[in-house]
């Protein structure tokens, strides 16, 4: 980072974001310019995004700001704070500027006696070189420089190649979006941005005719395809000329992870977009997801010129972890979405089996076209075996309640299409046994670490064997002595094994099927 002259107080005012002039990085809002008594000239009192500060904005006894928290505010000299930087100077200092000292000491591996091992870029120079040449430049990460103006338009253009393909800004810092249109302007042929933790339109996405729309993008970047906006605390999504988001023509992929999205109608204003393949939405507030019929898109078109009739249709990857997602309904909605494979549900209610969720087998038996879940593929395989699995969980219930047929859209046709008759599946000899037989082959591996090395065990159990009974034949299997056996299910393509902890429920009640893995743990 370049050395800056002092700065006046001048150079500051309320409300207005800096960062510590050491570290690019902390970054803070302006509450405070003038003296501090006790003490010599002059101060900014900074309220601190991440919250490490001294005080509250009150010293000895007198306030001067309110911060945020007890500790996020502090008061610092001008010389050690930065109002920002332009885009070009950001430019020059991320790609033609030489590394420090400092940095380049930052650059080792720790040995196997844990000393430090300086490491040397091969071919550093050559890269350096490449970077610099601007003329080449294909696309800007600036992040953490204090980006707070676009600099000269002028300059933009005659600096960077206008075919640039992706630009990254800086975080949480004070670029207005009137600033991405002057540097769009100039990069027309930009197809990638990411505005994330920008405080885009303050929690919309477009909101009074006094702040910039994100929607203007649309006109400034023809060919955008990529568009990241997370961590922008946006609750709403409005549209500035009808009721739902229309252009980005060529747009395939938003990102509006961790914002405070909790209606699913927000998110419908967005599936008119027909190019839109990939929608991540991780880590909002969504409760409830549906697809939309054909009452609610003649609603979503009141007004509007599009005459796109199906919606998300082009929508392939939809990303929903870490949202409160906890109804049945959601899940069997994703069946709707014409071209959906890759879906994810972890750190949902639904699908923690922690909180009464559905285990993985399930999820799969009932999207009918997923071909990637959580992040893992779907083999011919799992799906088969997943289905099969269902299916029988489902049967098992039935016995005592006929009504719990509402509740399995897809069980009819799964019993169909794998021959299940009755309590008899006609699969092969490769596939689970016949239930008639009431023995499932169950595979049974140690993992405790104080239970030490057991060969694994495959045995046959009947199928209506509990959690709480199993434990038990655990413990003389593999001679445990004084050692209470915790039980997981292992299953493909699931990252982390399934606690069994419900004592009382069935083998079959929790979808264990033929050659089933079982880890043996042992209780902490």
């Amino acid at each position: 980072m370049q050395e800056s002259a002092e700065s006046s107080p001048d150079s500051f005012k309320l409300g207005q974001r800096v960062h510590s002039e050491s570290d690019p990085s902390r970054i803070g809002t302006v509450k405070y310019v003038g003296p501090a008594q006790g003490y010599s000239g002059m101060w900014v009192g900074v309220d601190w995004d991440n919250g490490e500060g001294k005080h509250d904005g009150s010293v000895n006894g007198v306030r001067y700001f309110q911060a945020k928290s007890e500790r996020s505010g502090s008061f610092v000299r001008t010389q050690n704070l930065s109002p920002g930087i332009s885009f070009l100077e950001a430019l020059h200092i991320r790609y033609k500027g030489e590394s420090t000292k400092e940095e380049e000491d930052e650059m080792y591996v720790l040995s196997a006696s844990n000393k430090r091992v300086s490491v040397e870029l091969v071919g550093k120079e050559k890269i350096q070189d490449k970077l610099s040449r601007f003329e080449e430049l294909k696309g800007a990460s600036l992040p953490y420089l204090g980006v707070s103006t676009p600099g000269n338009p002028s300059d933009i253009s005659s600096l960077v190649p206008s075919e640039s393909e992706g630009v990254r800004l800086d975080r949480k810092f004070d670029f207005r979006m009137e600033g991405c249109q002057y540097i769009c302007e100039q990069l027309p042929a930009l197809t990638a941005v990411n505005l994330s933790e920008f405080n885009v339109a303050e929690h919309y996405w477009a909101t009074s005719t006094e702040k910039t729309s994100v929607e203007e993008l649309n006109h400034l970047l023809p060919m955008i395809e990529e568009l990241h906006l997370m961590r922008n605390g946006i609750s709403r999504i409005m549209p500035t000329s009808s009721s739902i988001v229309q252009g980005f023509g060529s747009l395939r992929l938003l990102n509006l992870e961790n914002n405070s999205i909790a209606e699913w109608n927000e998110i419908l204003k967005l599936s008119l977009l027909r190019s839109l393949e990939q929608l991540h939405l991780n880590k909002n507030n969504l409760k409830h997801i549906f697809y939309p019929d054909a009452d609610t898109i003649q609603k979503l078109l009141s007004g509007s010129e599009s005459n796109v009739k199906m919606p998300f249709q082009n929508l392939h990857c939809l990303l929903l972890g870490g949202n409160n997602i906890e109804d049945l309904a959601s899940v069997d909605s994703l069946n709707s979405f014409p071209k959906l494979v890759d879906i994810r549900l972890s750190e949902n209610p639904i699908a923690d089996t922690g909180r009464s969720g559905i285990p993985r087998f399930v999820l799969i038996a009932r999207l009918s076209k997923v071909e990637i879940l959580n992040g893992s593929e779907v083999s011919l395989r799992e799906r088969k075996d997943s289905e099969i699995r269902y299916v029988r969980l489902v049967m098992s219930k039935l016995h005592d309640n006929p009504d719990e047929i509402k509740e399995h859209p897809r069980f009819a046709e799964l019993k169909a299409f794998h021959g299940i008759e009755g309590e008899r599946p006609s699969v092969g000899t490769s596939g689970p046994q016949k239930m008639a037989s009431g023995l499932l082959s169950v595979n049974l591996k140690c993992v405790g670490a104080s239970i030490c090395e057991k060969p694994l065990l495959t045995k046959k159990l009947p199928a209506t064997t509990t959690v709480g009974k199993l434990k038990i034949l655990c413990e003389s299997f593999f001679k445990l002595k004084s050692i209470k056996p915790k039980l997981f299910l292992q299953e493909e393509g699931s990252p982390l094994p399934s606690l069994l902890d419900d004592e009382m429920a069935t083998l079959t009640d929790i979808g264990i099927g033929n050659e089933s893995t079982i880890l043996v743990d042992e209780e902490s």
